[in-house]
């Protein structure tokens, strides 16, 4: 392997795990497009694929980890590593900016044109005469679409869970400035807390859905408003299960002393993007449980 310059360009090793991952991630599309289409391979091609990505996930990654802790890296891969999370980061506001994006396109837009306002009259007249523009949009249309259901109270366990992830915002920067100032049990003890507290949003969010769906015959049938509201919290509950998943691997890796004070960026990568989730729940908190 390369080692790394003090100075200077470092060039990588050649490595086969962007192949293992590109077969993995094939492997899954065709399997979830077979399983849409109801063939009875798409749920092995999945499983297959799933599989394949984890051993990716986990081979690449520590690669990375050994390189690293081997010293081989200098300043240039540390600059190229920030560039990568900072994009990666961004690609992901971007994917909740279309969603938010589809959320006020519908109120401000949409609905007043289909309630008669402004250019509207004709649209209003001819689909939904006499229907009114109310958010959430209830079953005030024609009930086929959409049915009728009741919205989740935002003052009950969506208030909970934007306390716990602003608190466990405040965990990880603990864990943080423990690890700067050298003190071992504050890093430790602060991403224990992190990652419980994650793990403690996601069985309140579990229990919020199964409210939703049972009791109030909220799902992703209720119009558009059920549809919105199951794409933007379910993704953003998917992306909360990853930043907890990569705390643990952080937690793991600083019981084993892998981080130093002057060297630790895998736990700035995951404190910066645990901070983006926490973000992109106060706008869910906001505008769709709460404005």
């Amino acid at each position: 392997m390369a080692q790394a310059q003090t100075q200077g360009y470092y060039v990588p090793h050649g490595s086969h795990w962007p192949i293992v991952g590109s077969v993995a991630l094939f492997t899954l599309m065709i399997g979830f497009a077979n399983l849409l289409n109801g063939a009875s391979v798409g749920a092995t091609l999945m499983a297959l694929g799933a599989a394949l990505l984890i051993v990716m996930l986990f081979g690449w990654f520590g690669t990375v980890i050994r390189e690293s802790l081997s010293g081989m890296y200098n300043e240039q891969v540390d600059r190229s590593f920030r560039w990568g999370m900072f994009w990666f980061i961004f690609s992901e506001v971007m994917f909740f900016g279309a969603f938010f994006g589809a959320l006020f396109y519908v109120r401000f837009f949409a609905l007043p044109w289909l309630s008669g306002e402004g250019h509207g009259i004709l649209t209003n007249h001819e689909l939904w005469q006499g229907w009114q523009a109310i958010w959430p949009v209830a079953a005030n249309g024609p009930e086929a679409i959409g049915g009728k259901y009741e919205i989740i109270d935002p003052w009950g366990v969506p208030a909970l869970n934007t306390l716990i992830l602003l608190s466990s915002g405040v965990t990880v920067t603990w864990a943080h400035w423990g690890l700067k100032e050298g003190k071992r049990s504050h890093l430790i003890w602060g991403l224990v807390a992190t990652v419980a507290l994650g793990v403690l949003f996601l069985i309140l969010q579990l229990k919020e859905y199964m409210h939703g769906i049972h009791e109030l015959n909220l799902t992703l049938s209720s119009g558009i408003y059920g549809s919105l509201f199951y794409m933007l919290t379910g993704f953003h509950g998917m992306h909360v299960t990853l930043g907890v998943t990569m705390l643990t691997v952080i937690l793991i890796r600083a019981i084993k002393g892998h981080f130093r004070p002057d060297n630790h960026f895998a736990f700035e990568a995951v404190a910066w993007y645990w901070h983006f989730v926490d973000v992109v729940w106060l706008g869910l908190f906001i505008f769709v449980y709460w404005l």
